[in-house]
């Protein structure tokens, strides 16, 4: 019995430098955490199995850099993602402010097919440190504001929300998925009757000659 191909899911983490988006990704895929801090140059990919209402995927996370001088390198990765991570540090209100300037340079760049219904998550990232500072009522008004944008208070470092949080990222981007697969179905239906209408049409037509 052949197995099914597992379908890829292309998922883009974006974010201010420092907020914790390589070590969410790293716990989340291989149950690690670093406390030596290095930047990402440009981007790194992970990839991870795992099933989704018994759907076997593959997540293709791409991590990417948040230095301004790196921008211009993965700006064109955009492209094609199934689902965007928004993230932000707990304990620096300038990387929750940030978020509305990443959400519409993806939406800009990544040029969604639906950008008003594409697919994002927001983790609020640190939430083990005692010094947070944004207000979790804050953080849920900006995402139920931006069409009820799922929110989630993680820590990389104790393993708190991750798991969940990518769940629901895995399960949103195969949503955009299969909702895309239904789209391109019927407009190639309906393609096809056009074009068969015409031709029907072309065969009738009489000649004066």
């Amino acid at each position: 019995m052949a197995t099914k191909k597992k379908i890829p899911l292309k998922v883009i983490i974006l974010g201010n430098t420092g907020v914790g988006k390589t070590s969410l990704v790293r716990q989340y895929v291989d149950k690690q955490f670093s406390n030596q801090y290095k930047s990402t140059i440009g981007t790194d990919v992970f990839a991870k199995e795992v099933e989704i209402d018994d759907r076997g995927v593959v997540m293709q996370i791409w991590d990417t850099a948040g230095q301004e001088r790196f921008r211009s390198l993965w700006l064109a990765f955009y492209r094609g993602a199934d689902c965007c991570v928004l993230v932000f540090d707990l304990t620096m209100p300038d990387t929750f402010k940030e978020l509305d300037n990443w959400r519409d340079e993806f939406l800009i760049q990544g040029s969604p097919r639906d950008p008003e219904n594409f697919p994002f998550v927001v983790l609020g990232n640190k939430i083990d440190s005692k010094n947070c500072v944004v207000n979790s009522r804050r953080a849920q008004r900006w995402c139920q504001s931006r069409n009820n944008i799922p929110y989630f208070e993680t820590s990389a470092k104790e393993a708190i929300n991750v798991e969940q949080a990518f769940q629901t990222v895995a399960k949103r981007a195969l949503a955009q998925v299969l909702e895309m697969e239904i789209v391109d179905e019927l407009s190639d239906q309906i393609n096809f009757r056009l074009n068969a209408d015409e031709r029907s049409s072309n065969g009738n037509a009489k000649c004066f000659c």
